[in-house]
């Protein structure tokens, strides 16, 4: 009991010093909450309500609590600008990366509902910094969302951040999504398909002729291209046969260099994406029996802010050396 007050402790000082104003009336009072949900995730490893309510060290009867946690899951007024993003702004910014590389994945949450979710890949995890949640089934999504999560995340990024690279898989190569981030000054590679058509000098082909004779280990790219029939570009695309890959897979980026796209690429492989981590750690959000887009919203806030309180605070001895050494730390 003692280390899930611990928990609790640390998780109120990390919502105050991770915000960016003094928290104060109904905005303290949420964030109050806030913190509750965020403990009950940790020390319970559940994103069920009556779960999470169960977990939380606080001399309060449990109907009490959740109660409480509903009526945050439902106040229209607790939206990501406020209630979220701040605390993004203020990782990122305390991070200071002069690199960042983003990857871009879907997955079922709650019932009847998908997620699409931004990450940061750091030391190997991916960690959430920006998504959106509507109703659907497992599948595509249309890219005017994709474009909508990177416009939500853009503002966020650190002025001292020298170059964002975004990473891809088959369903984030529309071209409206790929001039917007090149509009950010973003560099990408997104994964495409094989028989997607190219232009070079007002001739078309179809990607794959890139790995004609493409041995195992090694990548080809043809750059200046214009990409489909939209004939956007100018993009490079790519051919890489990766000495891992029983076959050749397709990129198209707007790096000049297709090994350099193909060594960003790479990283999509080496992390555990945000969903399965959270999978791995227990509090599942796809087990939830929440349906309501608006309301699995907020439910995310809580589990991603668990989440990045576990992968960075889980060691008290960093937190309070960061605390010790910031005296600003939360006042940005």
């Amino acid at each position: 009991m003692n280390d899930c007050k611990s928990i609790y402790r640390k998780v109120n000082d990390f919502v105050k010093l991770f915000y960016p104003v003094e928290l104060k009336g109904n905005l303290l009072r949420n964030m109050n909450t806030l913190a509750t949900m965020i403990t009950g995730i940790i020390i319970g490893k559940e994103t069920q309500l009556p779960k999470i309510a169960l977990n939380v060290p606080e001399n309060i009867k449990v109907p009490s609590t959740e109660k409480r946690i509903k009526r945050l899951l439902i106040n229209e007024k607790v939206t990501e600008q406020t209630y979220f993003l701040p605390f993004i702004q203020n990782v990122l910014a305390h991070l200071g990366l002069e690199e960042i590389v983003l990857a871009i994945d879907g997955s079922l949450v709650g019932r009847g509902c998908i997620c699409l979710m931004i990450s940061l890949i750091y030391n190997g995890r991916a960690l959430p910094l920006a998504f959106k949640i509507v109703e659907g089934k497992k599948g595509h999504l249309p890219e005017d969302m994709h474009v909508e999560v990177v416009k939500k995340l853009h503002p966020l990024i650190p002025e001292s951040t020298r170059q964002v690279i975004f990473l891809g898989d088959g369903e984030f190569d529309g071209t409206t999504l790929q001039q917007t981030l090149a509009k950010f000054g973003w560099k990408y590679v997104c994964r495409t398909a094989y028989n997607i058509t190219i232009y070079a000098d007002n001739e078309s082909f179809q990607i794959d002729i890139l790995a004609t004779i493409l041995p195992k280990g090694h990548c080809k790219g043809m750059k200046n291209c214009q990409f489909t029939n939209k004939k956007y570009g100018p993009v490079t695309a790519v051919a890489w046969w990766g000495s891992d890959h029983n076959e050749p897979i397709f990129l198209v980026t707007n790096f000049k260099s297709a090994e350099k796209a193909c060594d960003y690429y790479a990283k999509r492989f080496t992390i555990e994406t945000f969903f399965s981590d959270q999978k791995s750690r227990g509090f599942n959000i796809s087990k939830s029996h929440l349906s309501c887009p608006k309301r699995l919203t907020r439910l995310m806030m809580a589990s991603c802010l668990a989440y990045l309180w576990v992968i960075f605070f889980w060691d008290s001895r960093f937190f309070d050396w960061l605390v010790q050494t910031d005296p600003s730390f939360g006042s940005m």
